[in-house]
């Protein structure tokens, strides 16, 4: 019997019966079920501090424990693109709460005649909703306080947050900096509140503020633009980005997606699009946005939940990157 080689990937951290159940129906899309599994450095720049809870050599030891699973993979990518292009599977499986479009590998399974799948999940289980609920059941209940010093105190303790991402925050000024020495553009999408932030971050990158600097090619796509709007109207909202990605971008061009959930069908879009064009892709996200920064090459979580907080956090983040790119370019002078 031919065999029929089924791929899926997760984080898989804190296995439950919704993960047993997904996987269980997975293997009998085929004869050998594989299982990507990101490396504890990968998740953490997906889902921010505190995460994984097990290691990956725990995470790796638990799966290959059960009936469903024939081999399990660490890979150390945000997206695991560059494993699937290497396994080469019949059938690329991912969970209901992925859209095929939003799949990362789909396109390359297709175009060689494999199939791509979307299982709907198990109601009621969740490894981010488990571990929420161990958090809640341990945290002593404080009183809502709106006093300006107590606001600025939570702002303050974002930004002390940020100390986690520091990491993360010089890759992503790497890639940044990679693009402008091969002379590529900066593309920076976001809607809604964080439209305003794509455009404060272009206008950083491409003028002359701390000091006179080389100014770096940025466009700021939002839909806030009188043309997006125009577009829209041809398109619909949720292609507007795709679209002008389709007309401004080049392979090797970097594209910023920053929302502040990681759910924006608008941006998630833009990514994928971004992807197909040959881009770089790098998120801006809050601790809630997984999705986002999972189908990114790179990524920023912000710890915090708040919207306030993470577009705050995202704009200083864009600072951090234009002085370390001036460092780096004062010492090439």
């Amino acid at each position: 019997m031919k065999e029929v080689i089924v791929f899926t990937n997760g984080c898989f951290d804190l296995i439950h019966p919704g993960h047993v159940d997904f996987l269980n129906r997975a293997k009998s899309l085929g004869t050998k079920l594989i299982v990507g599994i990101n490396s504890d450095r990968s998740i953490r720049e997906i889902k921010g501090v505190g995460r994984p809870i097990l290691t990956e050599e725990a995470r790796r030891e638990v799966l290959l424990g059960l009936k469903a699973v024939d081999e399990v993979i660490i890979f150390d990518e945000t997206t695991p693109e560059n494993l699937i292009k290497k396994i080469k599977p019949d059938v690329l499986v991912k969970g209901g709460d992925w859209r095929l479009e939003e799949i990362v590998g789909a396109d390359f399974v297709l175009s060689y005649g494999g199939s791509v799948r979307c299982l709907p999940l198990k109601d009621g289980f969740s490894t981010t909703l488990i571990i929420e609920r161990i958090l809640q059941a341990n945290k002593p209940k404080q009183k809502e306080n709106t006093k300006s010093s107590d606001l600025i105190r939570q702002h303050i303790e974002v930004f002390y947050g940020l100390l986690s991402c520091v990491e993360h925050i010089e890759e992503s000024a790497r890639v940044i900096l990679d693009a402008v020495r091969n002379r590529r553009k900066i593309l920076i999408c976001g809607n809604g509140g964080s439209a305003a932030d794509a455009q404060h971050i272009a206008a950083e990158f491409v003028g002359r503020y701390e000091m006179e600097r080389r100014a770096i090619p940025a466009i700021a796509l939002t839909t806030d633009t009188s043309i997006l709007t125009a577009l829209s109207n041809d398109y619909g909202f949720s292609e507007v980005f795709s679209r002008q990605i389709e007309a401004l971008a080049d392979p090797g061009d970097v594209l910023i997606a920053i929302s502040t959930s990681g759910s924006s069908e608008n941006v998630l879009r833009a990514v994928m699009k971004a992807r197909q064009k040959g881009c770089v892709t790098i998120a801006l996200t809050g601790s809630k946005g997984k999705k986002l920064a999972g189908l990114c090459d790179k990524a920023v979580v912000v710890p915090s939940e708040k919207t306030s907080r993470i577009q705050e956090a995202h704009i200083t983040i864009g600072h951090i990157w234009c002085e370390l790119i001036d460092y780096e370019f004062r010492r090439e002078i």
